[in-house]
């Protein structure tokens, strides 16, 4: 059995993960920039989303900083978050696929109802 599809969201921290570690805040104007606004990340759900992520050994932690004299902790994605990402990406590309397919393979009725 495959894995259950992620939400976009999950997705798209993982995404945005995969170039290079970032802190909470940036992964989120980042989930911004890649989705052209259309996805953003409240507080709560980023950070609800990051220990889920952690705690399926998804994102690690890169390394902690103190910025202004708070803590920063710095994500990265792991090896298995990695993997997971292809597998969601090809799902996503399969589905696209299957879409334009379909779209080529009818045309719009020129009758009104």
């Amino acid at each position: 059995m495959s894995e259950r599809a992620m939400q976009e969201p999950t997705v798209m921290v993982l995404t945005a993960l995969a170039d290079e570690p970032r802190h909470g805040y940036a992964i989120a104007q980042e989930v911004k920039a890649i989705t052209g606004g259309r996805v953003v990340l409240r507080t709560g759900a980023l950070y609800g989303a990051l220990d889920r992520l952690l705690a399926d050994g998804l994102i690690a932690i890169d390394r902690e900083e103190v910025v202004d004299g708070r803590a920063r902790r710095i994500f990265a994605l792991s090896a298995a978050g990695r993997e997971r990402l292809e597998v969601e990406a090809d799902r996503l590309a399969e589905t696209a696929r299957e879409a334009r397919r379909r779209l080529s393979a009818t045309r719009p009725s020129t009758s009104a109802p």
